[in-house]
């Protein structure tokens, strides 16, 4: 008995002795997240819905950094920059997916607020990283980060003797394609309006709207945003007194004014030159009033309009949806056009009252159907109305150009409706019917 008890107990210890093996492959959080206790109760096909931040980070240049060095070399300086990143990533609530080479593929949890403020504090880590390198007489590193925020599908994969853990959402896609976009506006940090909308407190971060572009893979375009906390002390204080002025100018180039967007552009740049984005968008209005060519343009006159593929079959929540979306119309045709501010101050005000009715309608038929991501869905509500009462203010005070603040009605209030009734309200509608909670009712053709 002694010696069968020996054996097993043997046993057991290679089997944890493996499972502590294999945890350095698979993130011991996916494990959880999956309802597991150990990694070998993990079965092929288990997955699970969770609202995260992903981020997205990349080496710039690296290929033309590797040529310089041998294979050795390169695995070296690969793993003692993870090694500087991966602390950082740990400290601030994130779980590394995986790496992809020299890029780092990371989840968060927890908040959008804990990926920002961990994407910043990589940033700083990356100076005191370069700083060795200098010393070394080694030339320094430059990263791109991207930072999305969405529901995604974690869970395992495979096929004959492999499987493996991944993450399937088009969050995933999009903050991959942000710190793509990091090259294009050389800037080093990148996030979605999804992530704005989840910060719980958006105000402590120096944010600006850096235009919107065509993402692939999907039929309407992403509004970008630059996070410039991390800039030299002086450029990031010309970037704060320029910022109404700069989106302004990005908003007259996406509306193919180029004209009326040089002149600000061409200020900014020369009180500060170190403002990279303005310098892209600058020579942007300069081919452009040569070309005639706008990259990822809006049409001033854009309708807005409700289509069928954007109804959810409920009733109730289509025709608010509807409503909503009418007096956005009016208030931008009111705004723009006919310069009407008599007429503007009623709208806002009805659209005010048709949002709070709207929005208590969604979160009291949350709440009483226990639905998994209320918490999330009325933190973008929350989000939504504090951003609502900023735009109220500007259209009230009068001081804007029209066509600016067609364009900031367009963004933050057409443009969110659109995409949050698409995302957030679509899965509350699948969650309800799939329960039979409400029946879905044949599309309106309005």
């Amino acid at each position: 008995m002694a010696a069968e008890r020996e054996a097993h107990a043997g046993t057991r210890a290679r089997l944890k002795l493996l499972e502590r093996t294999l945890l350095h492959f698979v993130p011991r959080d996916l494990i959880s997240f999956l309802g597991k206790s150990s990694l070998l109760d993990v079965e092929l096909g288990d997955q699970v819905e969770k609202t995260m931040t992903v981020m997205f980070t990349d080496i710039r240049n690296f290929t033309h950094l590797s040529e310089s060095m041998s294979p050795q070399q390169t695995f070296n300086m690969i793993n003692s920059y993870l090694s500087a990143m991966n602390p950082v990533i740990s400290s601030h609530h994130g779980i590394i997916d995986k790496y992809m080479g020299d890029a780092i593929m990371a989840l968060f949890p927890t908040s959008a607020d804990d990926a920002l403020k961990s994407a910043l504090s990589m940033l700083a880590r990356l100076d005191e990283y370069n700083a060795g390198r200098t010393r070394a007489a080694y030339p320094p590193i430059r990263i791109g980060i991207g930072v999305n925020t969405g529901r995604l599908m974690l869970g395992v994969i495979g096929g004959g003797n492999r499987m493996e853990g991944t993450v399937i959402s088009h969050a995933v896609n999009l903050a991959s394609r942000l710190q793509t976009l990091t090259k294009t506006f050389g800037t080093p940090l990148l996030i979605s309006e999804h992530t704005l909308y989840s910060l719980s407190e958006a105000h402590r971060f120096s944010v600006r709207h850096l235009g919107r572009v065509n993402v692939p893979g999907t039929v309407h375009t992403e509004s970008l945003y630059e996070v410039f906390d991390h800039d030299a002390t002086d450029i990031k204080a010309c970037k704060i007194r320029s910022l109404k002025k700069f989106e302004e100018a990005v908003a007259c180039y996406h509306l193919r004014a180029a004209g009326r967007a040089l002149p600000m552009l061409e200020e900014i740049v020369r009180e500060n030159p170190g403002d990279i984005p303005a310098s892209v968008y600058l020579q942007r209005c300069v081919e452009s009033l040569q070309t005639g060519l706008y990259i990822d343009p809006e049409e001033a006159g854009a309708k807005m309009e409700w289509h069928h593929d954007e109804e959810l079959g409920i009733a109730e929540i289509d025709q608010q949806h509807r409503e909503l979306l009418d007096i956005i119309k009016q208030l931008h045709q009111a705004v723009t056009v006919s310069h009407d501010h008599e007429t503007s101050a009623s709208l806002i005000h009805k659209l005010e009252k048709l949002i709070r009715d709207h929005f208590e309608f969604e979160e009291r038929l949350m709440q009483q159907q226990h639905y998994p991501f209320a918490a999330d869905h009325i933190s973008q509500h929350n989000s939504f109305k504090y951003y609502f009462l900023r735009l109220k203010q500007e259209i009230e005070e009068h001081s804007e150009d029209p066509l600016y603040l067609g364009f900031r009605i367009k963004l933050l209030l057409a443009d969110w409706l659109t995409n949050h009734a698409k995302r957030d309200d679509r899965h509350l509608g699948r969650f309800l019917t799939e329960r039979g909670i409400l029946k879905p009712q044949p599309p309106a053709h309005t």
